[in-house]
């Protein structure tokens, strides 16, 4: 096993949800569901994929890049590995989900942590922990 996915398993061990990118906006945001508050006092995980979408807003203000940084301060961010592209690939094959939700799927499911998300379409991912939230 390579020594990056053995550190990451470590990491995953501190985790107690691993959250979609829409669950960190919701908390961003303070979104009035009492859910989104909970969640916020766990340790969270995310995929550089949520890191990417939180960023790569486009016109994004200075304000809000700030506001990202400090959440991000507290969440551990997955990095990509051969074991999440392996199982983005299969969920891709049994699926039709975009390719993003895909791989915070497969990052979700590679450290065997829940996945926390707003998204009612991910839950066609049968053979994962998914927790959807209504919002």
């Amino acid at each position: 096993m390579e020594l990056n996915i053995k550190k990451q398993f470590a990491m995953a061990q501190m985790i107690d949800f691993f959250v979609d990118t829409n669950i960190l906006i919701y908390i961003m945001e303070k979104h009035p569901n009492p859910i989104v508050s909970q969640i916020s006092q766990f340790s969270l995980g995310i995929s550089v994929i949520t890191e990417i979408e939180l960023f790569g807003k486009k016109n994004i203000t200075q304000s809000e890049i700030n506001a990202i940084r400090n959440l991000l301060k507290d969440c551990e961010i997955i990095k990509l590995n051969n074991n999440v592209k392996e199982l983005a690939i299969s969920i891709k094959q049994k699926c039709s989900i975009e390719l993003a939700d895909a791989i915070i799927a497969a990052t979700a499911k590679s450290l065997n942590l829940p996945l926390a998300t707003a998204d009612a379409g991910l839950k066609k991912l049968n053979d994962a922990n998914i927790v959807i939230l209504k919002m």
